[in-house]
């Protein structure tokens, strides 16, 4: 049996007094590290060390963090890194009123009242081209107008989608690897995402992106509405999901939420987001798959054939479906979560 003398109580009692002494500024260390703003000052430092394509920022300053958040902007057109003419300040205010050049074709694009029009028709003032029915739809103001007001709770009832607040959960848990990064949020629609990831204090830069000039304004109403969430390092894009303004490799996270099945070719979409992701950048994507009973209704494939060419609507049979998607663009390690009709999809880029 151990013996405990009176000197090694002593001598405990002295190394007890002297650790909690550190308590307080061990705490102090643990809460700063852990904090959002911690990720957000010095993230782009770690990722950087570990990638070539990134730009490495010097911590706590403002001027350099945003110099080299600009430098993921890219011409559309040529992917050539665009020349920024504006506000030094990388928020929802500021990026309407700037000018980007191109270095290699000169296009300038430029913003409007909420945000930077960075498709290659901008600017066009006779020019203008027609998406599927699928795209169009959501350029409706109505549509815009509708769609935080019962159109995407509908989605829990007849897709099990759990809602937005518990889909932000289940997405963190793929997130984490890239937490103090840039996340883009695209195909927006009102912002809800966007709102939730620019609160939650986890990305340096969040970037709501819709093809529907009309989203991106509810978008941008919604988050003045909000007093809660800082407008700086947030700003709105108009893009085309097949053609995306950043440059390759210099985006962290992409999120699509109930957006895959609406996009005019998925498999664009998604290859443009294997480009601009960086080694090890994560992709996570919510939609609905059309199995188990419906499974059984006759000729259900070519008949989405038919909906897809009139709508641009795209229906996935199979949980394969998705996953063959995703590698074939260049993805790795996909995961998915099943709820009824809802699967949520996660995937990353090769290191």
């Amino acid at each position: 049996m151990a013996t405990v003398t009176a000197g090694s109580l002593s001598l405990a009692s002295r190394l007890s007094r002297s650790t909690s002494a550190f308590k307080p500024f061990l705490s102090s260390v643990n809460n700063m590290v852990f904090s959002p703003s911690f990720y957000r000052k010095f993230g782009a430092k770690l990722r950087a060390s570990s990638s070539t394509a990134r730009v490495e920022a010097t911590p706590g300053s403002d001027l350099n963090e945003n110099e080299a958040k600009k430098k993921t902007l890219a011409c559309p057109i040529c992917y050539d890194q665009l020349i920024w003419n504006g506000d030094p300040v990388f928020s929802v205010d500021s990026t309407p009123r700037s000018i980007l050049k191109c270095g290699i074709c000169k296009k300038v694009y430029s913003g409007n009242e909420n945000h930077l029009d960075l498709t290659v028709t901008s600017g066009s003032k006779k020019y203008g081209e027609y998406r599927p029915a699928s795209s169009e739809l959501f350029r409706l103001p109505l549509v815009s107008f509708l769609y935080e007001r019962g159109w995407r709770q509908a989605f829990t009832v007849w897709g099990g989608f759990p809602g937005p607040e518990r889909e932000f959960e289940l997405m963190r848990d793929y997130l984490k690897p890239v937490i103090g990064g840039t996340i883009i949020d695209a195909s927006c629609g009102s912002g809800m995402f966007t709102r939730l990831f620019a609160k939650s204090g986890l990305f340096s830069l969040v970037v709501a992106l819709d093809f529907s000039e009309s989203m991106l304004k509810q978008s941008y109403d919604y988050i003045k509405q909000e007093e809660n969430i800082s407008k700086e390092n947030l700003i709105l894009v108009r893009a085309d999901i097949a053609r995306l303004p950043f440059a390759s490799s210099s985006i962290d996270a992409v999120h699509a939420g109930a957006a895959l099945h609406c996009w005019p070719s998925p498999s664009a979409g998604v290859a443009e987001i294997s480009r601009i992701l960086r080694p090890g950048g994560v992709f996570v994507a919510t939609t609905y798959i059309i199995d188990g009973l419906y499974s059984f209704i006759p000729f259900l494939s070519p008949i989405r054939q038919n909906i897809a060419q009139f709508s641009g609507s795209h229906l996935y049979l199979s949980e394969r479906e998705l996953r063959e998607l995703f590698t074939t663009c260049g993805l790795v390690d996909y995961t998915c979560i099943r709820n009824g009709r809802f699967v949520m999809m996660s995937a990353r880029k090769p290191e």
